[in-house]
């Protein structure tokens, strides 16, 4: 939980977060449909392992281990064996020891914390990768796809979008116990639209969202779901986005620090990394995330800091009152006023603790996958001053990343600072 051995992340790369809607995702409707294709999960894998090499200048050779997180390349890409699929970007990867990690949409995160633990056990230079690609079924494929992150034989019949259901069925208990209603979760999709026009990766950097295009149901807004129960809790933009992408950082020992070529004097610190799980299938409170709870428990445990420490987070806002769910299970306020602080601007880029700055899962972006460790990456990137339109006023010095898989069945949560 708290590293013994110090951990910190010199640097990373990441690609653009494309789908539909994204002005360079190649479908049927674009002008170099037919003439250009969409990148490959080994394309995206390629790319950010080297590029992240690249941003540290260091030759892959140094690199002493290697973890990929994916949920479901063996589906959407017919690919498995997504280890030795990186490795190949390199010659000077050959023979080091490359391990995918899955833990559904906690992919990344986890790979994250097998970094964490690789340093403990003595590496000294960790690639971790976070990939996915996820447009090449459609909806309702993917959907089913997607619903292995829930206990299948239990929980596939809430309906045929298996996901969007369960946290319909969140919002659903989360209204009825705090009496409020599902348009006022709109503030927290209105922000994170908002940050994702200004950050030029985001997958919705192109569509603009308001306040009543987001509180309303409409024809572009629609309550989607065919459980009659639980269709009038969640419209198509609390969602998150189906995206391709994938993201890559460099975790480092302090004598890897010191076979850089460049990055050292940008280390973040990773302080605390706790994963934490809860029986599939088996969700105890609609109302609360106790597993990610748990998770940030014991990482404030390790530290001594509390919520009042952190001056920006990354927050696993799979639906919009995820968001609303994992500030409340972070102590980031009351519980039941998680759609208030958004409300309220707390968690804007000019609010007192920014939360999702480049637009979170809803607006960047989730290639599931990628998730986890781009918001490590975001963290790191914030905080050393590198986020251009989206970058918050004052560089923070302590930041938070949450990931969850599933109905908060897994999550990772990680405390980071830069001293």
């Amino acid at each position: 939980m708290k590293p013994a051995r110090r951990v910190t992340i010199a640097g990373g790369s990441i690609t653009p977060f494309i789908g539909k809607f994204h002005p360079d995702f190649i479908w049927k409707k674009h002008p170099d449909f037919g003439h250009k294709e969409n990148p490959t999960l080994e394309q995206l894998l390629h790319r950010v392992a080297l590029g992240a090499c690249s941003d540290v200048d260091i030759d892959p050779t140094l690199i002493d281990r290697g973890y990929v997180g994916n949920f479901v390349g063996e589906l959407f890409s017919n690919q498995g064996h997504l280890g030795a699929m990186t490795a190949a970007a390199s010659e000077g990867f050959l023979h080091t020891p490359f391990t995918r990690v899955e833990g559904a949409c906690a992919s990344g995160g986890l790979g994250i914390a097998a970094g964490v633990d690789a340093i403990q056990a003595g590496a000294d230079l960790v690639l971790v990768v976070g990939a996915e690609v996820q447009t090449t079924h459609n909806a309702k494929v993917g959907a089913d796809f997607l619903a292995r992150a829930s206990h299948y034989e239990k929980e596939r019949g809430i309906d045929e979008f298996t996901f969007p259901a369960m946290f319909a069925r969140r919002t659903m208990a989360y209204c009825q116990r705090h009496g409020v209603t599902p348009d006022q979760l709109a503030p927290i999709v209105v922000k994170a639209y908002a940050n994702a026009n200004r950050n030029p990766n985001a997958h919705m950097r192109a569509v603009t969202m308001t306040e009543s295009q987001a509180a309303g149901s409409s024809d572009s807004n629609p309550c989607f779901l065919a459980n009659e129960e639980l269709n009038p809790w969640l419209r198509l933009s609390d969602c998150s986005q189906v995206s391709d992408g994938a993201c890559a950082v460099i975790l480092c020992s302090d004598d890897g620090l010191k076979k850089l070529g460049k990055g050292a004097d940008r280390a973040v610190q990773i302080t605390a990394c706790s994963v934490a799980c809860g029986p599939l299938g088996a969700v105890p409170d609609y109302t609360q995330m106790d597993v990610t709870a748990a998770a940030a428990s014991r990482c404030y445990s390790a530290t001594g800091w509390d919520a009042t420490d952190i001056q920006i987070a990354e927050v696993h806002d799979c639906f919009s009152i995820t968001e609303a769910l994992i500030c409340e299970a972070l102590g980031f306020c009351q519980e039941g006023d998680g759609m208030k602080i958004a409300a309220d601007g707390v968690t804007s880029l000019e609010g007192s603790l920014p939360v999702n700055s480049g637009g979170g899962l809803m607006a960047f972006g989730h290639p599931v996958g990628a998730t986890g460790v781009k918001q490590i990456f975001e963290i790191y990137r914030q905080m050393n001053g590198l986020c251009g339109d989206y970058q918050v006023a004052t560089a923070p010095e302590r930041g938070l990343c949450a990931n969850m898989g599933g109905d908060d069945r897994t999550s990772v949560v990680t405390l980071l600072e830069r001293k």
